[in-house]
């Protein structure tokens, strides 16, 4: 092991927890370094071939330095990032903040957000301002015609019209460049940038591709890569990509002992069981591994710092995701024998939302009281994968293609002079109901955090949690999207797991280190100190103590920007 480096401050994560406290201490003046287990990823560097596509996945142990990084547990799936810029690499860039009544949430009764939308309000500006991004402009050309957006904004109105008068329709927010330089919406134009991003590399207005969750690779997407940690690099942070924290404990002369092995990518396999390990010595340390990485870490390293609260691990939840498809719809109209087409693949992956009504709201939103919030947005998905989805037909394809065949030989024993078969190759194909005519469907809301994170058998990572206490609010989800898939004319289909073994998939899982009043409540304070012990803080979605019910990505910027603030103010006032 090498001699211990040393750092005012070090980060340990560069998602949505750590990138605006990295930016916000090195803006100060404070000598920040970001540890960061992923790789960066530049435009034109994602994935996209089979080949590649199946290697990109985290796992050291087998010499995979992916970007998706999947966790099963019992009842539940789950996939986060690694790489540089944290889930805003591959989150679809939803920006919304957590419903000013939401923090009311009373679970359990009697419980109550330790900071309301008051505390956030202010912070929330500030990561709206850093991050960028605008709603998706709906009505203006070329985005004017997107058909998914028109489907949900129909089904919705429709729905509402005929009672059900707790729904309504939105545009979100989006972190991602339609324009340049205030002109009119573009494609594909470049993007002039005041300074050199942190890749040093063009980027370019979105291109409609739907490819937002596998990665933006011309750009366009206000990842964290091109905001918060281009100006970090610029203010004087020290980035270092690769380095996968495993240790953290108390120094003896105060402040933390971080103990890091660096990745290397390419390197002969075997890959070594014991890389080089790395120490840092920093007075400040903020653990901004996200949900599953932050819990994980200070579960294993409980033994050496004794004074964590007992709540470390509680009040997990996955932010109520539910995933479901409206399937082949066609009009309800007497024309209702043809395809609607939904075209998925046009647009960024998410462009809408509806918004269930919760009893929170008050007897003007509609929901009765008990009622739980929810969220469902239109979900796409890339060009490439309408021709898994229409692997799916196999009896369908294989009778086809029979049809075909015969045809060809049919012409060849009858020596038909007629050698134009575009009609015959159109048939082949067929009319794609299922890939064009179909609508992802993503739910989220206000679940009931009641999951438990521990450590088990060989030290593992198990979360012990299940629908069950969330059934009533899963119900819900599921019923509104019936009825928009019928609304549109299509057939309803959850995803397999949830249909089979009530498997949940989740992409924004939150909790473990929730925040509280004390150390009996929470993990740490409303400002992400940890109680107990001076000078380490959580910043990430592990503090979150129950669901934000909306995309939890600004929720967590927010709170970010609002423990680096009480964090500067405190240097100042004790003049560091």
């Amino acid at each position: 092991m090498s001699a211990a480096e040393t750092a005012d401050t070090v980060v340990v994560g560069s998602g949505f927890g750590g990138a605006p406290v990295a930016c916000r201490l090195a803006e100060a003046g404070v000598d920040v370094c970001v540890l960061e287990r992923g790789r960066a990823w530049p435009p034109g560097s994602f994935p996209r071939s089979p080949a590649a596509v199946g290697r990109n996945f985290w796992d050291p142990s087998e010499g995979l330095y992916g970007l998706f990084n999947p966790w099963s547990f019992r009842h539940l799936e789950a996939v986060v990032s690694a790489g540089l810029g944290g889930g805003s690499l591959i989150y679809a860039n939803v920006l919304l903040r957590k419903d000013e009544r939401w923090f009311e949430e009373q679970d359990p009764p009697g419980y109550r957000w330790p900071v309301d939308y008051g505390d956030l309000e202010r912070f929330y500006t500030c990561a709206e301002a850093a991050i960028g991004g605008e709603a998706y402009p709906f009505g203006r050309e070329p985005y004017a015609s997107t058909p998914k957006t028109i489907a949900l904004k129909e089904a919705a109105e429709h729905l509402r019209a005929a009672g059900h008068t707790d729904m309504s329709w939105s545009l979100p927010r989006l972190a991602i460049s339609f324009t340049s330089e205030a002109q009119d919406p573009a494609l594909g134009v470049q993007i002039p940038e005041s300074r050199p991003n942190y890749h040093g590399l063009p980027r370019y207005t979105c291109r409609l591709v739907g490819e937002c969750d596998l990665g933006c690779n011309f750009g366009a997407k206000n990842s964290l890569d091109y905001t918060y940690l281009t100006a970090a690099q610029h203010a004087g942070a020290r980035i270092s990509t690769l380095s996968e924290v495993r240790s953290i404990a108390v120094h003896p002369n105060g402040g933390y002992l971080v103990d890091y092995v660096r990745h290397e990518p390419g390197a002969t396999r075997p890959v070594p069981p014991h890389p080089e390990r790395r120490v840092l010595h920093a007075r400040r340390l903020v653990l901004s591994a996200g949900t599953f990485g932050t819990t994980y870490l200070l579960l294993r390293n409980r033994a050496a710092l004794p004074r964590l609260s007992r709540a470390l691990g509680s009040r997990f939840c996955g932010n109520g995701d539910f995933l479901a498809f409206a399937r082949e719809c066609r009009p309800t109209t007497a024309d209702g024998q043809r395809l609607r087409s939904l075209a998925p693949s046009r647009g960024p992956v998410i462009t809408s939302f509806v918004r269930l009504a919760d009893g929170l709201d008050g007897p003007e939103g509609g929901a009765a009281p008990g009622e739980r919030g929810v969220y469902i947005e239109d979900a796409g998905w890339p060009e490439f994968a309408n021709w898994l989805v229409e692997g799916i037909n196999t009896p369908k394809l294989l009778w086809r293609a029979g049809q075909f065949a015969r045809s060809m030989i049919r012409q060849h024993l009858q020596r038909d002079p007629d050698s134009d078969v575009a009609g015959e190759m159109m048939r082949l194909i067929g009319s794609a109901t299922l890939s064009d005519g179909s609508l992802g469907m993503l739910g989220m809301g206000r679940d009931i955090p009641d999951g438990r994170m521990r450590l088990r058998g060989q030290g593992r990572l198990d979360v012990d949690w299940s629908e069950q206490t969330s059934r009533r609010y899963y119900a819900r989800v599921s019923g509104a999207m019936r009825r928009i898939a019928e609304q549109l004319g299509g057939g309803y289909l959850e995803a397999p797991g949830y249909t089979w073994a009530r498997r949940l998939i989740t992409v924004h899982p939150l909790g473990g280190c929730p925040m509280g009043r004390d150390a009996e409540e929470g993990v740490v304070d409303s400002y992400g100190r940890v109680f107990g012990y001076p000078d380490l803080f959580v910043s990430d979605g592990s503090v979150m103590p129950g669901p934000v019910g909306a995309n939890p990505a600004l929720t967590i910027a927010a709170f970010a920007e609002r423990c680096v603030d009480r964090i500067v103010r405190e240097d100042v006032s004790d003049g560091g």
